[in-house]
């Protein structure tokens, strides 16, 4: 498909480099996009900040997100008034979470960019690299901990903590993975049930009657 023919969002006036040069990572020009574009870049953008994501690799994945073509990092740099160099290092960082991918456009021998627009893939790579970057470590630690457990110097109080730990990273990690192999519709109707999956697990536990026993017909 020929993409270069595509708007991406509607332009009225050209860009100067001085335009570019004075403007910051919280501050995008009007004129290049939609006040609803511009206003969801920026708040995904201060959204990242507080989840512990660089800023301007938030706004990017925002601006890409919306996106109805690829696009140039010269593009981005562009529209979100952000350096070049600045671009592709949050370029980097997308990519090595999987959320943005190189394409290739007809025509065009630069480099094109896309995101994940699937919301369910972008929620899972997202658990996958927080997972490999603090649970996994984690896990690991707790693990090697668990190697020196019978030492006479830990107390019981100590070493039951440390199992009780141990068997709790475990439980979540086991979920963890089972959940990937869950269609996403399947996830999408358990999360619909809400407060009645509570009363699904107590009649399945056998906790569904008075006083905490089953009925007996």
């Amino acid at each position: 498909m020929d993409w270069s023919s595509r708007p991406i969002f509607q332009i009225d006036k050209p860009t100067f480099a001085a335009d570019i040069s004075v403007m910051t990572e919280t501050t995008i020009d009007s004129d290049k996009l939609p006040a609803a574009v511009e206003q969801f870049v920026l708040r995904w953008g201060d959204m990242g900040g507080q989840w512990g994501v660089n800023r301007s690799v938030a706004q990017i994945q925002a601006l890409l997100f919306l996106s109805e073509r690829p696009l140039t990092a010269e593009d981005m740099a562009e529209k979100l008034g952000m350096a070049r160099s600045n671009v592709s290092n949050s370029l980097r960082e997308l990519m090595a979470w999987k959320l943005v991918r190189r394409v290739p456009v007809l025509g065009d021998r630069r480099d094109h960019y896309e995101a994940e627009t699937d919301l369910w893939q972008m929620a899972t790579k997202v658990a996958q690299g927080r997972k490999e970057r603090e649970i996994d470590p984690m896990v690991a630690a707790i693990r090697g901990a668990m190697d020196g457990i019978d030492d006479p110097r830990i107390s019981p109080v100590v070493r039951q903590r440390l199992q009780s730990m141990h068997d709790f990273v475990n439980t979540v990690e086991s979920w963890y993975q089972q959940m990937l192999n869950v269609p996403p519709s399947q996830i999408m109707t358990l999360i619909r049930m809400g407060s009645k999956v509570v009363g699904l697990l107590k009649f399945v536990t056998g906790r569904g009657g008075k006083g905490g026993k089953t009925e007996s017909g």
